[in-house]
Order: C-alpha cells, then structure tokens, then sequence
C-alpha cells in the first residue's frame, strides 16, 4: 500500500508544484495579458484626451483668428469710407465712392458674367463639309 501511496503522491505534488511556478511566472511576465491590456487602454486613453484638447485649441484658435479677420475687415471699410470723404475732389466721386463702399458692406451681390448657353467644347481639327474628317471612325475606309 505504501508503493501505491507513492506512486499518487509524487505526481500529485508535481502538479501543484508545476501550478504554482506557472501561476508566478505569468505574473511575473512582461507581456501578461491583463496587465498589458490595461496599459493599453490607459495610453489609448491618454492619447484621445490629447487629442480632444488638440481639437478644442484648434477651433477656439480658429475662432480668435476669425474675430480678427473680421475686425480688420471693418477697419479696412472705415479706412476706406474716410479716404472717400477727404480725398475725393467733388461731391459726384463722393458720393459714388461711398454708394460702392456701403454696397459691398450691405451684401449686395454684384452682377456676374455668365457663360454662352450654347458652349460646345473647340474641335482640334476643322471638320470637312464634303466628307468625313481625319478624326472620324470612317476615315480612310472604303465601303
């Protein structure tokens, strides 16, 4: 009975053995799965709240930028609006000066050149009136 106990107890203690060192080295590992994907998680997280910050800098840059271009417009229209009024040599230059400096800041669409309804693209060839010309399908063909 002694052999018997023997022959259990050996591999049983093997396997509990080979559990524990297996357990320890997958804690002690680089790579273990659950640590690395934390890791993982938490630099994806990172990176995106970077990226948010990022996007928000850019639009409220933008939105300053914007304020700006928009400030230096309406300087640009009262420069203009005073050179008409103290530069102009009569009252009809003034006064046309004027009327074209308060149009374009009331929005007013300016007339616009419209191409010919009848556009057809230019032929890179003269098309011959008394038979097929050197670019048609026919050319040269006898029937």
């Amino acid at each position: 009975m002694e052999q018997t106990v023997t022959a259990w107890l050996i591999p049983a203690l093997t396997l509990v053995v080979g559990i524990a060192v297996g357990f320890v080295l997958a804690r002690l590992a680089p790579n273990a799965a659950p640590g690395r994907t934390q890791r993982q998680m938490d630099e994806m997280q990172a990176r995106f709240e970077a990226y948010q910050n990022e996007v928000v800098t850019h639009f409220n840059t933008t939105a300053s930028l914007v304020k700006k271009l928009t400030q230096s417009y309406q300087d640009v229209q009262e420069h203009l609006s005073d050179g008409a009024n103290r530069l102009a040599l009569d009252e009809l230059t003034r006064q046309r000066l004027l009327a074209t400096l308060n149009s374009t800041e009331a929005g007013e669409k300016r007339e616009r050149l419209t191409p010919p309804k009848n556009y057809e693209m230019p032929k890179d060839y003269a098309p011959k009136s008394d038979g097929p010309g050197m670019l048609d399908e026919s050319y040269g063909l006898k029937k």
